[in-house]
Parts: C-alpha cells; structure tokens; sequence
C-alpha cells in the first residue's frame, strides 16, 4: 500500500502541481511532499481522492490496442505519444534521467515497469520484460553523433561517436534488445549526422549490425520537420521488420516546407512574461559574440526570427541564453526566448501536455525531444505493417537455437552459435532443432518433446512459444524423444 500510494502521490503531482493536491485533499503542501518523499502515509480516503484525480486525467479503461511496443531512451515520450495514437499500448518503458521520468508519468498512464539504467537492465533483458512486443522504440542518445556534440568534444579533447564510453555504445543494447526479444519491427530515431559521422563508418556499423548480424530488413530516411512545425529540424529514422513486408518511404506524407510559420505557435505578445526577454548586457553580449565570429569567417551567432519565419532547431542547451532561437519584438526592443509552452508546440506537442518541471528542465527535455507530428505519420504507415508481421506470427512457434557450452570447460552461460527461427510446425521445429544439434556436433543434446525445447547437459537451450509469445523458462524432463 505504502509504495502504492507514492506512486500515485508523484504522478498525481506531476499532473496537478503541489498546490492543487493540497487544496483538492484540504491538506497542507508540505504534507503532500512528506507523502511524496515516503515520509508519512496517507489515509484510505485520501489515496481514493488520489486515484480518482489520476483517472480523471487518464481516463477511467485503456483503450484497445492493436500491438504493444517498448520504449527506450523515452526521454518525454514523444515516440509513445505518435504509436499509442495509432493503436499502440507501451508495455515497458526505460528512461534514465529523473526529471524526465517525472514529465513521462505526468502524461502517460504507465501501469508497467519505468525503469531507469539500461546498463542494468540489458543484462536481463526477459527478466523486465517477459513477453515480447510487436515493436521496439528507441530514440538513443545522439550527442555522441550530433554537429554539435561532436564539435564540442573534439574541442575539448574528448571521444564522440561509438568511442564515447558514456553514451557512445548505447546503440549496442538497442541490438541486444532487439536480438533477445526479436520484436516484428523497430523504430529508430537520431540526427542527421550520424549518417555522415566517422565518415559513414559509424551508420555503417549500425546498418551491418541490424541487417547482417540481426536479419532485419531495414530502411531509413532523412526528414526535415520544417512543415509540420516551424522549425527546421533534420532527423534520420531507421524502420526495421523481421521480412520483407512491402514498407516503403513513398507513403510518408510530408505536408510542405511553408505549411507552419512561428505565429502559429507563439502566444500574444501581452501574454509573455517578462522574465522571458533578454537583459540588456545578455542581448549586447550576443551582438558582439556574433559581430565577432562574423568577422572571423565562421557563421556562430544568434537566430532572430519573426511571426513568420521558421525556427533553426531547438537544442538542449537554448535554457543558457535562447541564442539559436530568439524572437523579435520591434525596433528598439530586446528579444526574447520561447517559452516552455512555446518550445512544446515548436515540438509539436499539444497544449494539454503537462510541463511539471522548471523552465531550464523544460528547455532541455523539449530540445532533445522529437517531433511528435512527424514520428505520427511515420507510425501511421509503419502500422499496418506491424500488424501484418504480428497475424503472420499468430499460428507459428519460435524456436530459439543457442549451445549452453561445456560445463567441463567452465562455460555455463549460452556460447555461440545462436539464432532464432520462426516455423509453422511442430515438425518443423523438431527438424530444425535436430539438425541444428548435429550441425553443431551437440552430442548429449535432447529434444524433449512436443514443447519444443532442446537441451543440452540439463539445461534449456531452446524453447518454442505459441502465438507470438515467449514461454517462461523451466527445467523439462530429460529424455523424451532424445
């Protein structure tokens, strides 16, 4: 109950804000903290109060889902928000950052696992997530890849790309994912430029991984946000499908490069705050920092941009001083930053979308977001192709191959060879288990009956799952069929 109730105290606050749940339950904010911090309890009638706050926002059912997906580096959620829209339900979710966390539960139902260091999880990947989605999402961290990251760190002496221990190697536990769970598609998302990083060799390796190491037939395609909100913001998003089911780049609707301009995000100007406007030391500052680059030949300096233009892109960083994006307020006048709410609808987020943090959390969650209209249309013609691989699936088993090793060697964890097939049959699951074993020379190998699971020295070393879904792990009895 207690854990519960913390639960349900956070992500009611996220949505509502201390004030309104201390008013609602007649309490006062501290008290709501305490509850929040797991300091003290609350009583019966004040979880019920909690819980009907949270359904109201939520909605009392889950609507119906078609497929079910995990998301990975979720950050805010913008990739869940585009697939739950076109029939998708989030089964697990991975986010690291705490604040980002708080954002995700403000706006999202999340009624599974929310868990935090992927490092940790990826070595147990069946442990958090037992059953096998029909879609894998991951937009990994792209500062490693980025213009701008990379410039940053080779001006500070520092590895980018895959030699960036912190953020570099991430994309590998995106593959062990996909290996372990083997889910009939996947959505990836980054910057343009790792396209062009390490002069190609770093997509390179990513492409080989997916297709050659993996087996999925993969596609990517570059595209610029500029008309679908009025920002200029090139992205490159890898789709993948376990077979060949017809996807194809053409069916991405774009609705043209002039379809939104900044008026149609920026509030009334008397609406601003004026904490938003530029200092004047801050706006000359940027004058000579400009003025200075300028004359130097290279092209930094600051975005000043009316009611109808289009944006350069949103970065993290825009809470230092707004530089890239800045809006022009007349002759005479300093500029001023977006908003938070501004930089959310630059984002393509609605207005009802909950902002729980502060401006500089904002700034930052919304600079590495993603587009939400433009992850929309490419959900919406992913879809039907999800659904078909997922119905294919529906009457085969899988059957997933892998030696234990020779525990006389001291190899008790699963050594190569190890692959994963899908089969219509019985039979021919027996067939290919079989030939598998004498391939591999597994001589003390059993097949151990109509289950659908090999073998090997005692342990399990196959198994093959009906529907689609993984089975739970458990010890057979040897010597059936053997």
């Amino acid at each position: 109950m207690e854990d519960e109730a913390v639960w349900i105290v956070k992500k009611v606050v996220g949505i509502h804000g201390y004030d309104k749940v201390a008013e609602t339950l007649g309490v006062s904010t501290r008290s709501v903290r305490r509850w929040e911090a797991g300091e003290t309890g609350v009583s019966r009638s004040e979880f019920l109060v909690l819980e009907q706050m949270a359904l109201q926002f939520f909605g009392k059912h889950k609507q119906h889902s078609d497929f079910t997906f995990i998301d990975l580096f979720a950050g805010i959620g913008g990739l869940r928000m585009a697939f739950e829209g076109h029939g998708g339900e989030c089964i697990f979710t991975s986010e690291w950052d705490e604040y980002c966390q708080k954002t995700y539960l403000a706006n999202f139902c999340v009624d599974h696992e929310l868990a935090g260091d992927i490092n940790v999880i990826v070595d147990d990947v069946r442990k958090h997530i037992p059953v096998a989605p029909d879609l894998l999402v991951a937009g990994f961290p792209c500062q490693p890849f980025s213009i701008a990251g990379v410039s940053k760190k080779n001006a500070l002496g520092r590895p980018h790309g895959f030699a960036c221990k912190e953020q570099g190697n991430l994309f590998f536990h995106v593959a062990s994912f996909l290996d372990e769970l083997r889910p009939p598609a996947f959505l990836l998302e980054n910057v343009k430029n790792l396209e062009r990083h390490d002069k190609g060799n770093t997509f390179r390796v990513i492409m080989d991984t997916l297709t050659k190491d993996l087996g999925y037939k993969v596609d990517y395609k570059v595209i610029d946000a500029k008309g679908f909100v009025p920002q200029h913001r090139e992205r490159i998003f890898i789709v993948g499908f376990d077979g060949d089911t017809g996807f194809n780049w053409d069916d991405f609707r774009h609705p043209g490069p002039k379809a939104k301009t900044l008026k149609d995000i920026l509030e009334p100007e008397s609406k601003v705050d004026m904490k938003y406007i530029l200092s004047d030391k801050l706006w000359l500052y940027l004058q000579n920092y400009a003025a200075k680059h300028k004359a130097a030949g290279n092209g930094f300096g600051f975005g000043l941009v009316g009611r109808n233009d289009t944006a350069r892109t949103l970065s993290a960083r825009y809470y230092k001083d707004g530089s890239e994006i800045l809006i022009d307020r007349g002759k005479g006048k300093n500029p001023r930053r977006l908003t938070p709410r501004e930089c959310a609808r630059l984002m393509g987020f609605p207005d009802s979308f909950v902002i729980p943090v502060s401006d500089t959390r904002a700034y930052k969650q919304f600079g590495n977001s993603v587009v939400s209209p433009v992850v929309n249309e490419v959900a919406r013609i992913m879809a039907p192709h999800i659904l078909a691989l997922k119905r294919d699936r529906i009457d085969k088993y899988e059957v997933v191959l892998c030696s234990t090793g020779n525990p006389d060697y001291g190899q008790t964890t699963p050594q190569s060879p190890y692959s994963r097939r899908w089969v219509t049959s019985p039979e021919e699951a027996v067939d290919i288990c079989r030939k598998y074993i004498e391939h591999w020379n597994l001589g003390s190998g059993n097949w151990c009956g109509e289950s659908g699971k090999v073998m090997q020295y005692g342990a399990l070393v196959a198994m093959i799952s009906y529907n689609g879904r993984i089975l739970p792990v458990e010890t057979p009895t040897l010597g059936a069929n053997g």
